[in-house]
């Protein structure tokens, strides 16, 4: 583990045992996650993706190997609270506020009212929503609900971002705002962030690292550094550059795949 690395992981497997025999999930999985990257996990379903993400929150355990998350175990990371997570759905409570939805977890933990206040405007802020928090959930569209599923995750002002597949369920035109947004809210907060993707050109817009996984059992197949720069304008995807990254990581999906 090098001083900047974030997240460790070295030679992490995880099988299930179910009623009709064992599932591997993830097998020998070696990996460092730098202080301040983006990295972008992409592959099939079912590749272990968003198990990685669920073993470094503590909501899985491995079978083998290890892992570490700010130097600490996942268990130790999540007492100290040590990530936000954003779940594929927005999880929102629908008879509470926007602004009380994102305070729900800081009322669980404990935190001031004076201190609540300034994070939940604070956050708001960053995802631009700051004239939503008295609206309720249905009253904003998908794009907006998770903006605010994110803002939540960011009220902890933890220094890790897990994020699975947010954006999943969105149309095209929503999903390249909310990407643009989210390269902002990087930059901005400076925060390491891990995201789980199925989308290549996504996958490659956002990231400085591309984590590439075969299917299951889920392997790193490639990892692939971004020589993008970090000013990123939407139109950079036509550019050569993009499009032979977004190539590398076809090329390792299909490499890493049977179509037959």
């Amino acid at each position: 583990m090098t001083a900047q690395s974030v997240i460790s992981a070295s030679n992490l497997s995880l099988t299930f045992e179910t009623a009709d025999g064992p599932v591997h999930a993830l097998k020998d999985i070696n990996l460092e996650i730098n202080k301040g990257e983006f990295v972008s996990f992409i592959g099939p379903s079912g590749c272990g993706k968003t198990t990685f993400l669920r073993v470094a929150a503590d909501l899985e355990h491995p079978t083998a190997g290890q892992i570490t998350v700010n130097g600490m175990s996942p268990e130790e990371a999540r007492k100290r609270r040590a990530y936000g997570y954003v779940f594929q759905a927005a999880g929102l409570y629908p008879w509470r506020t926007i602004g009380k939805n994102i305070r729900l977890p800081l009322e669980i933990m404990g935190i001031s009212k004076s201190d609540q206040v300034e994070r939940v405007k604070r956050v708001l802020k960053l995802v631009d929503l700051q004239d939503f928090e008295k609206k309720f959930p249905w009253q904003l569209s998908g794009g907006m609900q998770q903006r605010a599923s994110i803002a939540r995750a960011l009220a902890f002002d933890a220094d890790i971002l897990l994020m699975d597949e947010p954006f999943g369920a969105l149309d095209e035109i929503v999903r390249d705002h909310l990407n643009e947004q989210l390269l902002d809210l990087w930059k901005e907060t400076q925060k390491t962030i891990c995201f789980v993707t199925h989308s290549i050109p996504e996958a490659v817009y956002l990231s400085t690292k591309i984590v590439v996984m075969s299917p299951r059992p889920g392997r790193v197949s490639d990892v692939i550094d971004s020589t993008l720069p970090r000013e990123r304008p939407l139109d950079i995807r036509e550019s050569p550059e993009f499009i032979a990254i977004a190539h590398r990581v076809r090329e390792g999906l299909r490499a890493g795949h049977s179509y037959d």
